[in-house]
């Protein structure tokens, strides 16, 4: 009797433990498709406001404002509240303010609710990774990976069902954001109950300031998601203006890029749990290097296109490797260290576009691609040394 007893709470356990992680999963999804939701939108924006490309550029980096706002409060807020209040909330303001950017006719208006939707995105970010540290360290085993995945598809979802429903379908943009408000909304409504009612322990402080080997991982991080946005912003300027593509081809080398990463994210898990964090990532950080070297000095598409693959398959695994190993080090609560880092990483995509375009200007985009190559160089130096200390 006692026997059945206790594997009927051992089922009951396990069923509960898949569970979060399928809603955590879900919160990743959520967070790609609203960013991805977003994005058709902004020439629409542009064109109600009757806006130039200036203006839209200060317009829009409301959005990063409001997320580094955020980002360092968040860990606070899951400590206080659990990941399960904060996440809902933040999710459903951030499908709301996803519906409202697509009515706004006035700047004030336009400028709050873009600090309102990057806040809310900023506090997904970090309380969904705290959330997936939290249920990776329960389950024992890799999930990073996959969790991360999750935001990738949500990406691809958003911009491929938009393209759908306004392109095939004929639908106006504002039904098609009503569509993807609801199934944000649905999304949340279905796996929110089953989020973590807690968000790790507190560490006395309310704004998140990396200290110790936390700093290192979030410079780490910082480097990963500069190259990531300067691949996403500049990648088409490289191909037409440097190497010749036409306008047609712009978004290829970008979309080879997110593609990999995609892969590799969803074989991530099992990847790391081969072959061990550690090659994963100092490989991978080569492996991104030689796709740099590849990109800038191919002499013919094909391999020119490698390199962008290389590159998505190399920086793949850096991110949600280095998230979990937060789990592991002792300078900081996981609650303090994750928003810490996302911080940092979020200063990368920032700055990353930004510090191109000067570099560029200054010298050539051969010279700013070999930047990035250099950083990732240095990337993988970095880690070797974190990993030489937590692990």
């Amino acid at each position: 009797m006692n026997q059945d007893l206790e594997r009927s709470k051992a089922k009951e356990r396990y069923a509960a433990g898949k569970m979060r992680q399928h809603s955590t999963r879900a919160l990743f999804f959520v967070g790609g498709f609203g960013a991805a939701s977003w994005a058709p939108l902004v020439p629409l924006l542009r064109e109600r406001l009757a806006i130039g490309e200036d203006v839209l550029g200060m317009l829009l980096l409301c959005i990063g404002i409001g997320s580094l706002l955020t980002m360092p409060l968040s860990g606070a807020a899951a400590v206080r509240f659990g990941c399960r209040k904060t996440l809902t909330l933040a999710g459903t303001f951030f499908a709301l303010f996803l519906l409202a950017l697509c009515l706004v006719d006035s700047m004030v208006l336009a400028v709050v609710s873009l600090l309102v939707f990057g806040a809310m995105m900023g506090c997904i970010d970090v309380v969904a990774n705290i959330q997936a540290v939290l249920v990776e360290k329960a389950a024992k085993r890799r999930l990073m990976s996959g969790m991360h995945a999750l935001w990738s598809v949500g990406g691809f979802a958003g911009a491929g069902l938009f393209g759908i429903w306004v392109g095939t379908l004929g639908l106006t943009p504002f039904i098609s954001t009503c569509i993807a408000t609801g199934i944000m909304l649905a999304t949340l409504s279905i796996f929110s109950r089953h989020l973590l009612p807690f968000g790790g322990e507190g560490g006395g402080a309310m704004v998140a300031v990396p200290k110790g080997i936390v700093t290192f991982v979030g410079v780490v991080a910082c480097i990963a998601f500069l190259v990531e946005g300067a691949i996403m912003d500049w990648s088409g300027v490289f191909l037409t203006s440097v190497r010749g593509f036409d306008m047609s081809l712009a978004g290829t080398g970008f979309t080879v890029f997110s593609a990999a990463m995609l892969i590799m994210r969803l074989l991530g898990d099992a990847t790391v749990q081969k072959l061990g964090q550690k090659p994963v990532v100092l490989g991978g950080s080569l492996l991104a290097f030689l796709g740099f070297l590849m990109v800038i000095f191919a002499p013919s598409q094909l391999l020119l296109y490698a390199g962008f693959f290389a590159i998505g398959i190399g920086s793949a695994n850096i991110v949600p490797v280095f998230f979990s190993l937060l789990g592991k080090q002792k300078d900081m609560p996981i609650s303090m260290a994750v928003p810490a880092v996302s911080t940092l990483g979020y200063l990368g995509i920032l700055m990353g576009p930004a510090a191109i375009g000067f570099l560029a200007h200054q010298t050539s985009l051969y010279a700013a691609f070999g930047l990035l190559a250099a950083l990732v160089a240095v990337q993988a130096i970095i880690a070797a040394y974190v990993y030489k200390k937590v692990l």
